[in-house]
């Protein structure tokens, strides 16, 4: 996180880029960073032909053993908010951010990106503005902007228009991944039609052409499936709810008598 000590999972992002090349630039851009976290990183652990991701964080705890025990660092705002609402452990709230941002880079999203996906899940109004993830996250409002256009274009998270303060909000409610879901089915399904186009200009009986068919009947029977699998999804979902909604009505009476 912008700010705190680097994780593990910095480092290998570190030496993920320095194997590819890229600049000292784009690495701190990954990772939120100034560029100067990088260049100090590299430099005390093997510079950029020398440095390796386990290597580095082990020299990093010998060398913080030598100094003694440190002080945690200070939670993030969007941790401190989180953790505060319910009495909840901040400690165990900055994990749990860690986590769900790691998990989420691992299915391919960019950091920034899980990143603000992380805040909206983990805050309990599932809702907030541009300039509060900017706030929460210590990152740039172009930042923010960059990322949750990448979530709106998944379908992960909604815009509300806030007629109050005339902003818009992002939302996330519990229908986001079926939105998310049903978004992949359909992109399942015109790459099912497109790869079916391309086996019939190419030839049905070549090589290249039974190849793209069978990666068209492939991605149809994907996305038949994640349709239909949605939809009971859905169906469940609906009913759950309308069972819930007597007892919440039946609740409220109580307390109202």
């Amino acid at each position: 996180m912008p700010g705190g000590r680097l994780t593990h999972e910095d480092r290998r992002i570190i030496a993920e880029g320095l194997s590819e090349g890229v600049s000292y630039t784009e690495i701190a851009g990954r990772l939120d960073r100034p560029i100067s976290t990088v260049t100090r990183e590299v430099a005390r652990n093997g510079g950029p032909d020398g440095y390796r991701a386990d290597a580095a964080q082990q020299a990093t705890r010998r060398r913080a053993r030598r100094r003694g025990p440190a002080a945690p660092p200070d939670p993030s705002p969007s941790t401190a908010v989180t953790a505060a609402a319910h009495g909840r452990d901040p400690a165990a709230v900055q994990q749990l951010e860690e986590q769900f941002t790691t998990m989420m880079v691992d299915t391919g999203l960019p950091r920034m990106t899980a990143r603000v996906l992380t805040c909206l899940y983990v805050t309990d109004d599932g809702s907030l503005t541009a300039a509060e993830l900017a706030q929460r996250l210590r990152v740039s409002p172009a930042s923010v902007s960059k990322a949750v256009g990448e979530l709106e274009r998944q379908e992960l998270i909604r815009r509300e228009r806030d007629p109050r303060r005339r902003r818009d909000r992002y939302v996330i409610d519990a229908e986001a991944w079926f939105r998310g879901w049903m978004a992949s089915a359909r992109q399942n399904t015109m790459l099912a039609d497109f790869t079916r186009q391309a086996a019939r200009i190419l030839g049905a009986t070549t090589p290249a052409g039974t190849r793209l068919q069978d990666i068209g009947d492939f991605f149809e029977h994907v996305g038949r499936a994640m349709i239909q699998a949605a939809d009971e999804w859905q169906q469940a979902y609906t009913r759950k709810s309308e069972s819930a909604a007597p007892l919440v009505t039946d609740q409220a009476r109580g307390i109202r008598g």
